[in-house]
This record gives C-alpha cells, structure tokens and sequence, in this order.
C-alpha cells in the first residue's frame, strides 16, 4: 500500500517505510472506524503517560469521555498537547529470520490539543458516543443522572494531523538467499471474533438479551479492507 496523500505536517510524517504510509481522510477514518480502543498520551510535569481508552469518531472528530477528576481529563482538558493512536492487529507474518519476523497490521495517529466538550451539549454527546459504539444500546438503557453527568468529562479531537502506517502481506524475505532455507515462512490471519452474551450474575430470570447485544453478537468477523 503506497502513500496516497501527503502529510498534514512534519510532526505526522512517516520516516520509517514511508511507502507504508497514508495520510489521506479516507485511511485515517477507516482505521478509527475498525478500532475499539485508543491510547492517548500526555505529559504532566516532564512524565509521560499512555492511558487505554474508548472512543467513537464522529464525523471529524474523535470523543473520548472519562471521569472529570482524572488527571487525563484534567490535563486535556486544559489544553496539553495530546497523541491519540489506535492499533489493529491483522496477524503475524513469519519470515525465515528472526530479523524480518512482525506482525501486519493497520495504526492511526493523530496529534492535537483536546477540548472539553460543555455541559449543555455533555448529553447529547454521551449519546452519540454510545450509539457510535454500539448502536440502539441508549435508549435500552437508563439515562445518566445529574450527578453522573457531572463526575463524567466529555472530550473532543479534531482529526486535522494524522498519519496510518500499514503492512499487509508475505514476509520480505522471499526475493533474499533466506528464501533457500529449509524454514518454513507465511503469515497467520488474526480475525475478532465475539462470543455468546453471557448474562450478569445478578440479572433476573425471564430478561432477554437486548437488541444492541443480539445484533453485537451475530456480527460477522470483520474483514480488512
């Protein structure tokens, strides 16, 4: 996969195989929109931090949410420089040498500065990251309280610098004298897959499984693009 744009800014250019690199919107949303989790880094006081989180892409925009008292929300809120990155494993490609042994895979990045989303649009927003990640599942479930919507911070990132770098493919070791060796050398496809809906131990006898969930459930592996 070449590139097929060319990057928004120096801080988002692909040094490393910059044949494997894209920068165009398309790539970016296809890789947010097959993501589940992104990690989001920062630095407070000189110390870095990477913190695991969900997100949803809504049109140019990636939300995150997160209690209003953490240090993340905190800091990002007030404007630290932020790199959002969401990495998909697509398998392992075994070569004949340890050297050229890794993985294909798809991964986004994107620089920028959060911004606090405010408490009148807090709700409707709430919303919209729901339904991003799993559709009909609001308006099964009951809605946030005052105080929840209080203790919960919503925030936003304009996709405006961001990169995908990309390997999809055999190892590069077929066109090498490794290929003489007696090693065997492929790759091995990594699929989701999601398992039956297993009930909460407190949950009463006689409630179905919601709609969200059942269609969750029945979804097919996705297959890359």
């Amino acid at each position: 996969m070449g590139s097929t744009s060319r990057a928004t800014s120096a801080r988002v250019k692909v040094r490393r195989i910059p044949k494997n690199a894209s920068y165009d919107r398309a790539s970016v949303d296809r890789v947010l929109d097959r993501g589940r989790v992104a990690h989001v880094s920062f630095d407070d006081e000189g110390q870095p931090y990477c913190i695991p989180t969900l997100y949803a892409r809504l049109g140019d925009r990636v939300l995150i949410h997160g209690s209003s008292a953490s240090r993340m929300v905190r800091l990002l809120s007030a404007g630290a420089p932020a790199c959002l990155t969401v990495t998909l494993f697509d398998g392992w490609v075994f070569a004949r040498s340890a050297f050229e042994t890794g993985v294909d895979y798809e991964s986004v990045t994107l620089l920028g500065c959060f911004r606090a989303v405010g408490e009148t649009d807090k709700l409707a927003e709430l919303e919209a990251f729901m339904e991003a990640v799993l559709p009909g599942r609001w308006a099964e479930v009951r809605p946030p309280s005052r105080q929840e919507l209080k203790a919960t911070a919503v925030l936003e990132l304009e996709i405006r610098e961001a990169s995908v770098k990309r390997h999809d493919g055999p190892p590069d070791d077929d066109l090498t004298p490794d290929a003489e060796l007696d090693i065997w050398a492929g790759t091995v496809p990594v699929a989701e897959c999601l398992g039956a809906p297993a009930g909460s131990p407190a949950l009463r006898e006689g409630i179905p499984v919601s709609p969200s969930v059942q269609r969750l459930a029945s979804t097919p592996s996705p297959r890359r693009s």
